[in-house]
């Protein structure tokens, strides 16, 4: 079975901890070991997993983002997002975690995190996991 998050985000870019949602489909599944897969189907959106104790980190992780691939450079495409799109490249779109003892197998400071690059948008993430 395929569950599914939504998420509303507010800005043009964010980056929204969605941990507890994920965590939430595990326990409502009852899986004791097993491998959660989260995929995101969005061309201007990423996943990644990174520190959840400081919340600077992730404003530092979007200042550099924005150092690195400027929002306002001269790029071919037309719809003035280009540098989301290349930043979901960079990010990447899906993840996989183990499952252990019915938990997400996760680093002590670690967190799942949603990137929006072109928001306000209402965005869907697919969640499957396979018990094992």
């Amino acid at each position: 079975m395929i569950k599914e998050i939504v998420i509303r985000t507010s800005n043009q870019q964010q980056i929204i901890d969605i941990t507890s949602k994920v965590e939430h489909i595990i326990k409502s599944l009852d899986i004791d070991e097993g491998v959660c897969f989260i995929y995101n189907p969005h061309t201007t959106a990423a996943l990644f997993i990174n520190e959840g104790a400081d919340p600077s980190v992730c404003k530092d992780i979007l200042d550099k983002l924005n150092f690195l691939i400027d929002p306002n450079d001269k790029y071919k495409h037309l719809e003035g997002n280009s540098h989301a799109h290349i930043k979901s490249v960079v990010i990447g779109n899906s993840l996989t975690i183990f499952i252990k003892d019915g938990n997400l197998v996760l680093g002590r400071w670690q967190s799942i995190y949603f990137f929006e690059g072109d928001g306000p948008r209402e965005r869907t993430i697919f969640i499957k996991v396979l018990k094992g």
